[in-house]
């Protein structure tokens, strides 16, 4: 395998290591995380070939996994697609540009100040990675009705717990619900 070929966070086959993942390269060696450490290696008489599938665009080879991903961030980043910009729309206007205070019992300790918009983009996460979770759930073949039926009580309880925050949505439609 050439020098060239190799990227990092890219999964190679080394005759001798197993599979491993590349952590640096220089101009004839490259670092590679095995499962028994980390060792040096040349990649042009090592043997190695890559482990994984790949993809081969006309002057670029690189694993299809990073391939993908690069072609994601890329294309969410060109689109504007940031999910803080979209998350702080849905936040209500008088919590706009305000901070969450958290002061510990000791006056000796500093406060932590977080800023409402970070704050507000973690509840969505959580709040949208629910939703995903009960769609799996309800989707899941392999589970019984009364397995859903236990699993989907275990989520509905989380959003009764996260309705405290819904006084920072600006719609009700998107505010948690413990009846959901």
């Amino acid at each position: 395998m050439r020098t060239e070929e190799l990227r990092i966070g890219m999964k190679v086959n080394h005759p001798h290591h197993g599979v491993g993942v590349v952590k640096s390269i220089s101009e004839q060696l490259c670092e590679i995380r095995f499962d028994d450490g980390t060792h040096t290696v040349a990649p042009d008489t090592s043997g190695m070939e890559p482990a994984g599938e790949q993809a081969a665009v006309p002057g670029l080879q690189m694993p299809l996994n990073l391939f993908i991903q690069q072609v994601i961030e890329e294309t969410v980043e060109s689109l504007d697609l940031v999910e803080q910009d979209i998350t702080v729309n849905d936040l209500a206007e008088r919590w706009k540009g305000g901070k969450l205070v958290l002061h510990p019992h000791n006056p000796a300790l500093q406060p932590k100040d977080v800023p409402l918009e970070t704050f507000f983009h973690k509840i969505v996460m959580m709040r949208n990675n629910l939703r995903t979770l009960e769609q799996k759930v309800n989707a899941h073949k392999g589970l019984s009705d009364s397995e859903k039926f236990e699993l989907q009580q275990y989520i509905t309880r989380c959003y009764g717990s996260m309705t405290t925050f819904n006084v920072l949505f600006k719609r009700t439609v998107d505010q948690f619900n413990s009846g959901a």
